[in-house]
């Protein structure tokens, strides 16, 4: 085998992101100190579609923010598309990233009307003027695009986006973290604020355009069910630690009631620890 073709074996088999060792640790020294990140090491296979759960303050969140640049890490290494992005800025990583945040009116810009967001997603990454973002081929493509919702927003692209529903905001947020189809596609809860119509809305539209984008993802959520309907991984993560990582069949075997008896084994575990640790001052003090 020649170099070349060494080298391209290499770089097909390479994860299209990587973290090392990362560690992130808020208000250290004091009595907040929290420590969501603890070392975590994981690799995310392009086109892979992963589902993160966990309780509240596992470091789920914390771990698609390290991702996206919102703060800089203490140690470790984020690769994206054999990139060390470890320092770089969160706007310039916004090139490679789309991101869908918990609340619907997160990531837009409420008082612009549709058509002017879309415009602005764009431009994301691109030396192009507002003529060409309010192009006649882009505002075609859009109300394509947007009919496609079933939503009746396609004839409304010049209202305001704040103007409209959660769900509605939340749907077209989605086309537009997915516009340019990004290297890596973070969604953060992105259904958790809906009500479940809305909600259900929401999924099906993510799933269909992540399925047809062939986008790689990392889903973070509360559902059980989605967790197990949706994608073709699951984390799950606990203290800032990966406690579980299913993937293939042994994710397409899990029910519920598996994940379920899984947190509940923890719970259970952190009980027993807690009253060892009881015991023990009890003994000593």
């Amino acid at each position: 085998m020649t170099v070349h073709a060494q080298q391209s074996l290499s770089s097909s088999n390479r994860p299209l992101v990587r973290l090392t060792n990362v560690y992130k640790t808020f208000h250290a020294g004091t009595v907040n100190e929290v420590r969501p990140m603890r070392g975590i090491n994981l690799d995310i296979a392009e086109g892979s579609f992963v589902i993160v759960l966990g309780g509240n303050g596992s470091g789920k969140s914390t771990l698609l923010n390290a991702m996206a640049g919102s703060f800089p890490i203490d140690a470790g290494r984020i690769e994206l598309d054999g990139q060390d992005v470890s320092t770089w800025p969160e706007h310039r990583r916004a090139a490679l990233i789309g991101r869908v945040f918990q609340n619907p009116f997160s990531g837009t810009a409420p008082n612009m009307s549709i058509l002017d967001n879309f415009s602005l997603a764009a431009k994301r990454g691109k030396f192009r003027g507002l003529n060409w973002a309010h192009s006649r081929h882009l505002q075609d493509e859009l109300r394509d695009r947007v009919r496609e919702l079933k939503m009746g927003l396609e004839d409304r692209l010049d209202s305001a986006i704040g103007s409209l529903s959660g769900g509605q905001r939340q749907a077209l947020t989605l086309l537009m973290a997915t516009w340019l189809k990004p290297k890596l596609l973070l969604l953060d809860e992105h259904t958790a604020a809906l009500d479940p119509k809305s909600a259900d809305q929401v999924i099906a539209l993510t799933d269909r355009i992540i399925a047809r984008e062939r986008l790689t993802t990392l889903m973070v959520t509360h559902s059980m069910q989605q967790a197990i309907n949706l994608g073709d991984r699951i984390v799950m993560m606990h203290s800032g630690n990966v406690l579980h990582d299913f993937s293939d069949t042994q994710k397409q075997r899990l029910r519920v009631d598996d994940l379920l008896a899984k947190f509940e084994n923890v719970r259970r575990r952190e009980l027993l620890d807690e009253s060892a640790a009881e015991l023990l001052r009890a003994r000593y003090i």
